[in-house]
């Protein structure tokens, strides 16, 4: 189903018995985050919180702040409107082997033809919520140009040219060592200058001031990519942040998709519904009309990169202080019932270890359409996401194993993968102790572990060079002739089905 706000969201998981409600004021500096860290680490994740007087600087805000919202199964599925996650993976699964496809390239095409089969083509509309009060942002660099744009009289907006509120929004400081406030569910939206296409991606947001903060696109991201080419032409970069609405907006930024697939084809595909689509005030992106809060602005290539972090990243370290572009905000628009939704990263399990792990279920028959013998894969919370990998494989010929882990590797962010690992059809992979007990049992270390190089993530800090590491994959399945084993493979120890059912049986009548 689709979700008109973030607290229609909030109200649906009031509703279901996943939320809290913390009515006294809780600080966005730091405790907010030791109430969230305790309540993401409970069993299956805890319930989603909402803090009715978060204050900033000893002040209350006017707008809660709502955390840990997809930080269970349930929760992810509720916000698909669906009773598993499961449920929405065999859907697209079933879609995508409509007409298998015969190459990768093919099966991506066919991705992006199955997600717009059901209404989820976004299309533009004149206006929305996310305008309910505009704040336009005075910027000296802007004088001489066509800013501000004049208010529309006929739009019930209200405008409103103070400063704008960027000191004002309950952003949190989440750990002591922290740079400073961030925004940690930002939807970045940017585009291809030369295409036209565009991304939404999630890139964490520091204040700076009360005017510009700092823009983490790492390397490898597309957002990064489309910068580099402003860079190179030095042209201005129009850069618009948006945050809440639709909880599957920031599930979809997150999401592995292809790079030049929409992610707001896939949002609309999720929640069976078009995102609406509004153009911003201060540059020509387009934003979700329900969103919470848009923030508009750009980045300019012609001044210096300045330090961004420290910030007490997903990896469970913080990540020191690294040179990024500044981001100049022009316009801060929201609407007049906003929630501001966030999260915090940090030593696992916390909030994001659901929203991964969704998006593995969800992607997973992809995965299975180039090559069907993957039964299942796993992404275990002490990972951190891409650290650590375990496949599951119905192995049929020698040396199957390892053509799954270059595979692997060679499909999109699963190249940050430090360590695969690759156990038998059998094998559940969401058990970590079931498949260190294979994984101890079946290899030899020299005979089957293979090193590689390959791209490492920037918030690797284990890595000699920035970007650039080594990975580990490990054959742990059965070993075949083919293989250079030349030994009788033992059998492992089951008991006899018949008095596994007697001795049900005897004690339990």
């Amino acid at each position: 189903m689709a979700f008109d706000s973030f607290r229609d969201f909030v109200n649906a998981l009031d509703k279901a018995g996943e939320l809290k409600r913390i009515s006294q004021p809780v600080a966005t500096e730091l405790e907010i985050t030791e109430i969230a860290d305790r309540e993401m680490k409970l069993p299956g994740g805890g319930k989603a919180l909402l803090f009715e007087k978060p204050t900033v600087n000893g002040v209350v805000s006017p707008f809660p702040v709502a955390i840990n919202t997809l930080g269970s199964y349930k929760r992810m599925a509720m916000s698909m409107g669906a009773e598993s996650v499961e449920e929405v993976a065999n859907e697209l699964g079933a879609l995508m082997k409509a007409k298998p496809p015969t190459s990768f390239k093919e099966a991506i095409k066919l991705l992006g033809l199955a997600l717009d089969l059901r209404h989820a083509k976004p299309k533009m509309v004149k206006s929305g919520s996310c305008k309910d009060v505009i704040h336009l942002v005075e910027d000296s660099k802007l004088k001489g140009e066509s800013w501000p744009k004049a208010p529309d009289v006929n739009q019930p907006s209200t405008f409103n040219l103070q400063p704008p509120t960027l000191a004002n929004l309950p952003i949190l400081r989440c750990w002591p060592l922290d740079g400073g406030r961030f925004i940690t569910l930002p939807c970045v939206v940017t585009k291809d200058p030369d295409t036209g296409e565009r991304n939404v991606g999630m890139y964490r947001i520091q204040i700076y001031d009360d005017k510009t903060t700092g823009m983490h696109w790492q390397l490898q991201k597309v957002g990064a990519r489309h910068g580099r080419r402003y860079y190179e032409t030095g042209t201005r970069m129009p850069v618009s942040i948006f945050i809440g609405g639709d909880p599957m907006y920031p599930f979809a930024a997150t999401a592995p998709l292809p790079d030049g697939l929409d992610e707001f084809l896939l949002a609309g595909y999720l929640r069976k519904k078009s995102v609406e689509l509004v153009k911003c005030e201060t540059n020509d992106l387009e934003v979700p009309a329900n969103a919470d809060f848009v923030i508009e602005g750009y980045v300019d290539p012609t001044e210096p990169l300045r330090e961004e972090g420290p910030f007490g990243d997903h990896t469970g370290y913080y990540t020191l202080p690294e040179p990024y572009p500044v981001f100049h905000v022009t316009a801060i628009t929201h609407r007049k019932d906003a929630v501001y939704p966030a999260t915090i990263v940090g030593i696992p399990p916390m909030e994001d270890f659901y929203i991964g792990g969704a998006s593995v279920k969800l992607f997973l028959p992809i995965f299975k359409m180039n090559f069907p013998e993957i039964v299942d894969i796993a992404l275990p919370a002490e990972g951190v996401f891409h650290n650590l990998v375990f496949v599951s494989i119905k192995k049929t010929y020698p040396m199957q194993a390892y053509k799954i882990m270059h595979g692997l590797w060679g499909m999109g962010q699963m190249m940050f993968t430090k360590y695969m690992v690759i156990v038998d059809a059998d094998v559940n992979v969401h058990n970590t102790s079931e498949v260190l007990f294979h994984l101890t049992a079946n290899t030899d270390p020299q005979r089957d572990s293979i090193f590689t190089k390959g791209p490492a993530d920037v918030l690797d800090h284990a890595t000699s060079e920035v970007a650039s590491g080594t990975k580990l994959g490990i054959d742990a399945t059965k070993k075949l002739p083919g293989e250079g084993f030349k030994r009788a493979w033992p059998p492992l120890i089951k008991m006899d089905e018949a008095v596994k059912a007697k001795v049900e049986k005897l004690f339990n009548p």
